[in-house]
C-alpha cells in the first residue's frame, strides 16, 4: 500500500454506535449514508455505476470529456486537485490525462483498502503525479498534505451528485468545508444531478439486476460486522421512491417482520413494515444549486449539461 497517505484521527467506535442509535430512536429511523461504504458497498457502488438504468455515471462522464479543455483552461497550471469521496476515481482520470501540471492528486474517501487501492492504481497510470490519499470523513474540516510542489491553487472535485445525498443545511455546511479546503483562489468542480421525469429517476434506483438493493442491504452487514449489531438481513427490503414535494430519491430498507435489534447496550424495536432512511439523492434546477452554493459563499461560474440535461457539471469559484 501507499506509504505517503495522510490519515485523519478516526471517530471512537463508541461515539459511532451512540450516533447510529440515535438514528434508530427517532420517530423515522434513519442511518447516516456513509454506512454503505466498506470494501463490499465500495464495489457495489461500482458496479450499479455500470448499470444501464443509472444515466449518472455516463452522462457525467461523457460531459466531462466533451469539457475537459474548458475546465483545464479554468483551473490553469499546478493546480492541485483534491477529490472528495474518490471511490474509485473513475471520472478522475479524465482529469488527470488533462489538467495541466497538476501539482498534485488528493483523493480523500473513509473507505481506507479501497482507497488506498485506487490511489496506487493510480500512481501506476501517473507516475508524474503526486498522489497522495487522505483518510478522513470529508464532511469534516481535514487537514491538506503538503505536495512536494507548492499548488497554484486547489480544485475541490465532488463528482457524481454526491451533494444530493445531504439534507439543505447538511449540503451547505459541506460546501463550507469545501469553500475552506479550496482556500484562497480555490475552486470547485462538482456533478450536480437535475430534476427531471419521476420514470427515469425511479428506475435508476431500482435497477432490475438487484444490484441497488445489495448495495442497501449491505448496510446493515456492515454495522453487523463492525459495531456487532445483529440486524437480521435479509428480513429487509430495499425500497426507493421519488419525492415529488421534496425534489428527491428517498432510499429505506424496509422490515418484512418485526424484530428486536440490538447495537451497544441498546435494544431498538422495528415493527414489520417500518422503513428505515438510509439515504436521500436531492435533484436540483440550475438556479436552485446556484442559491444553495451562494449560501455558501461560492459563485456558479460555468455550467455544462448534457444534451437531454439530466445532468451537469459546474465550476464554482470562492467570493
Amino acid at each position: 500500500m501507499l506509504e505517503n497517505t495522510v490519515r485523519q484521527a478516526a471517530t471512537t467506535d463508541a461515539e459511532e454506535v451512540r450516533s447510529i442509535v440515535e438514528g434508530l430512536s427517532r420517530p423515522e429511523k434513519m442511518i447516516s449514508p456513509k454506512y454503505f461504504y466498506d470494501e463490499t458497498g465500495s464495489k457495489l457502488f461500482d458496479e450499479i455505476t455500470k448499470l444501464p438504468e443509472y444515466y449518472p455515471t455516463q452522462t457525467e462522464l461523457g460531459i466531462m470529456r466533451s469539457c475537459v479543455g474548458e475546465i483545464a483552461a479554468l483551473a490553469g497550471e499546478q493546480a492541485s486537485l483534491i477529490e472528495f469521496g474518490s471511490g474509485s476515481s473513475l471520472k478522475t482520470h479524465v482529469l488527470l490525462q488533462n489538467l495541466r501540471s497538476l501539482a498534485a492528486y488528493v483523493p480523500v474517501d473513509i473507505s481506507e483498502e479501497h482507497l488506498l487501492a485506487s490511489a496506487e492504481a493510480l500512481r501506476g497510470d501517473y507516475p508524474h503525479i503526486e498522489i497522495i490519499p487522505v483518510v478522513a470523513d470529508f464532511t469534516k474540516p481535514f487537514e491538506l498534505p503538503t505536495p512536494a510542489i507548492m499548488p497554484v491553487k486547489n480544485i475541490v472535485y465532488f463528482p457524481g451528485s454526491t451533494i444530493g445525498n445531504f439534507e439543505h443545511e447538511d449540503s451547505r455546511a459541506l460546501l463550507e468545508v469545501m469553500y475552506g479546503e479550496a482556500g484562497a483562489n480555490g475552486a470547485l468542480l462538482i456533478g450536480v444531478d437535475l430534476q427531471k421525469d419521476t420514470a427515469i429517476l425511479e428506475r435508476a434506483y431500482n435497477d432490475s439486476a438487484g444490484v441497488t438493493a445489495a448495495f442497501n442491504r449491505n448496510m446493515l452487514t456492515h454495522l453487523n460486522r463492525e459495531f456487532g449489531s445483529d440486524f437480521n438481513v435479509e428480513a429487509y427490503r430495499h425500497d426507493a421512491l421519488y419525492n415529488v414535494d421534496k425534489g428527491r430519491i428517498e432510499l429505506r430498507l424496509v422490515a418484512e417482520s418485526a424484530q428486536t435489534v440490538r447495537l451497544g447496550d441498546a435494544s431498538i424495536e422495528i415493527d414489520a413494515g417500518e422503513g428505515i432512511l438510509t439515504e436521500y439523492s436531492h435533484k436540483y434546477t440550475l438556479e436552485g444549486f446556484a442559491e444553495l452554493a451562494a449560501s455558501a459563499g461560492f459563485t456558479v461560474e460555468r455550467v455544462w449539461t448534457d444534451e437531454d440535461k439530466l445532468f451537469s457539471v459546474q465550476y464554482l469559484v470562492r467570493d
